[in-house]
């Protein structure tokens, strides 16, 4: 650990969100003469405060830890670099279309590799007047089922969660060309183009 940077990480922060070392050191229970003390690089907070610490600078406990945030540079909102995680452990779903630090469940989450659909993983897809009707032969057991599934173009992003033991049945509104996404809890991340 570079007690040096994440000390000056600490005092921008503090300083972004327009907040005393004593402002700090209140919430934390702690001296301020502390903060000043992490801040002047002689000496890096116990990981017992980290939690409180990270929660104060809204800023996550690896960022402290590494002593920088690295911003993302401007994607301009552009739905089409869509990054999916899901937490093998509870199945949340999360999305960024940048850089990201994600985790759950106290592990960091790595962004899905989609593959293309296969015959194994493959949706039906039916035009019905304005609108598309998407289904599967894909299983829907508890144990292994297409959890969601998401449209996805330049401007827009569709999700829809799908559940064990019910039909799997999307419908939404044709638009321009775009990808479908799904994802099977056993094999992971597929698309397919409309």
């Amino acid at each position: 650990m570079d007690c040096k940077k994440i000390g000056e990480l600490i005092y921008k922060l503090r300083k972004a969100k327009n907040l005393t070392q004593k402002q700090v050191a209140d919430e934390m229970n702690i001296s301020d003469k502390t903060i000043s003390k992490w801040e002047r690089g002689q000496g890096c907070p116990d990981v017992s405060l980290l939690l409180e610490l990270s929660e104060i600078l809204e800023v996550s406990i690896e960022r402290i830890l590494s002593g920088e945030i690295n911003t993302n540079d401007l994607v301009g909102g552009n739905m089409k670099k869509i990054k999916f995680y899901v937490c093998p452990k509870c199945n949340n779903l999360m999305t960024a279309t940048g850089e990201a630090s994600v985790s759950c469940c106290g592990k960091k989450l790595e962004p899905l590799i989609p593959e293309k659909f296969n015959d194994q993983h493959m949706l039906d897809i039916k035009p019905i007047e304005e609108e598309l009707f998407v289904t599967s032969k894909h299983d829907m057991k508890k144990e292994h089922y297409i959890s969601f599934i998401a449209y996805v173009r330049g401007d827009t992003v569709i999700i829809s969660k799908q559940y064990p033991e019910w039909n799997l049945e999307f419908t939404f509104n044709k638009q321009k060309h775009g990808k479908l996404y799904f994802y099977c809890t056993e094999d992971g991340l597929f698309y397919q183009m409309l």
